[in-house]
């Protein structure tokens, strides 16, 4: 299995490797030993369509018996003419469709034992790609805004929640397999249970709402991470879960950027005087809440101005963890036909000053924990006193690590309370207290 792009993208993987080992499937460990290789692709970004294209070619020139899943369902036919002898082409989610490519051109051989088993091991809480100790906990598909940047609801249809219920079941799983961290995900998380009507459902008439689902997941004992978070005003009744530690002080908000105009034209909310206001409610109510947001500089038509305003809003923000894209143009997005088009080196010289602001504002905060105790996971560990973990307000792949000294007992998915000694602009460096 190579997966790429996001981890909506992984959990599909996860479903698909738990669902053909119920099957009496194993994962190969490289090319040279698989029966059959599965890509399953990120098309969001014509970058990310490169690197799925070149994922497949590799896959074809190192095994050649290859099946296509994953958000690149738009450029089947790109694909196919790009590669003839691929086995199948299948779009995300579509895990019935990949199991049955597989099986026709690996049919597995009778096995008496295992044909006894009368169906198949439920998709919820199987194999997982990621370390053991914290796991991604997808609660729906889809998205219901048209982000003239987006394509993603061409691909992934409308929101669809999953059943509450499914999801505690799934999330019971994983902590019961030894799971310490849940990290929600969605296209649009906050959203969750709207097209559900916010129903209730199983023995316990548990309500399709994100505030419930927040609430009963963080009654398993593990941290939950919310990620992926639309600025709702009901985003407000999630700040008292945090403050009494039912779910991580964490918010994943992607803002995009500050400019009404620029908003106006990626088609989202665009009152950002509302938001700073928010912002500052959300800290009084919990002081060490961890705000992380995403961002895209260069957007068609975006001035200088424009620009100017997002630094400007960014510094009055001080957001913890930021992360910035320059604008790449989408095949079947609206914001391609937008006039106003600028150069690349433009675009990417404004991410790079934007990364430049918030990584000062980032060591000004990180300086600020030093001399504090953090309650820290622990991701890797070398067994002779160095380790690798982060604080509540790091998640994994994308944010900061604690690096911590003297720790020669820590394993992963520890949680230990750590002094901090130092930080640089992006990373804590601590000892175990």
């Amino acid at each position: 299995m190579v997966s790429l792009g996001c981890p909506k993208a992984l959990v599909d993987s996860e479903r698909i490797l738990t669902a053909l080992r119920s099957d009496g499937y194993q994962l190969s460990g490289d090319y040279a030993g698989a029966d059959v290789v599965i890509v399953n692709t990120c098309g969001f970004l014509d970058s990310a369509k490169a690197e799925s294209l070149e994922a497949i070619g590799e896959a074809m020139a190192e095994n050649g018996r290859v099946v296509v899943t994953g958000c690149m369902v738009n450029e089947a036919e790109t694909i196919r003419q790009r590669f003839p002898d691929v086995l199948a082409v299948t779009g995300p989610q579509q895990y019935e469709a990949v199991v049955g490519a597989v099986k026709e051109a690996a049919p597995m051989p009778p096995q008496p034992f295992l044909d006894l088993v009368p169906a198949r091991l439920e998709l919820e809480g199987g194999l997982k790609l990621t370390p053991r100790h914290y796991g991604y906990l997808k609660i729906s598909e889809g998205c219901n805004h048209r982000c003239s940047f987006c394509i993603i609801p061409s691909i992934r249809g409308d929101l669809m929640s999953r059943r509450p219920d499914a999801i505690l079941r799934e999330a019971e799983k994983l902590v019961a397999a030894g799971t310490r961290e849940l990290l929600v995900i969605s296209q649009d998380t906050s959203a969750y249970g709207r097209d559900l009507r916010h129903a209730r459902f199983g023995k316990q008439e548990q309500r399709a709402h994100i505030t419930d689902l927040a609430r009963d997941l963080g009654s398993l004992g593990a941290w939950v991470r919310l990620h992926y978070i639309y600025p709702y005003a009901h985003v407000d009744e999630l700040i008292p879960l945090m403050a009494e530690r039912v779910v991580l002080p964490y918010l994943d908000i992607p803002f995009q950027h500050a400019s009404p105009a620029v908003l106006k034209a990626m088609r989202r909310p665009g009152n950002e005087g509302l938001v700073l206001e928010r912002i500052r409610n959300w800290r009084a109510a919990v002081p060490d809440i961890a705000i992380r947001s995403t961002f895209i500089a260069g957007f068609p038509g975006e001035t200088e101005e424009d620009f100017q305003y997002l630094l400007d809003w960014l510094e009055e923000a001080q957001l913890d963890r930021v992360g910035c894209f320059a604008y790449e143009p989408v095949e079947g997005a609206v914001a391609n036909a937008l006039p106003g088009a600028l150069p690349r080196e433009v675009r990417e010289e404004r991410r790079d000053r934007f990364m430049a602001k918030a990584a000062g504002i980032s060591a000004r905060k990180l300086q600020a924990k030093i001399g504090r105790t953090l309650e820290v996971i622990v991701d890797e560990a070398d067994g002779e006193g160095g380790a690798t973990g982060r604080s509540k307000a790091d998640a994994p792949e994308i944010d900061g690590h604690v690096l911590l000294r003297d720790a020669p007992g820590a394993r992963p998915g520890d949680i230990l309370r750590v002094t901090i000694e130092d930080a640089d602009e992006f990373d804590l460096f601590g000892v175990p207290a």
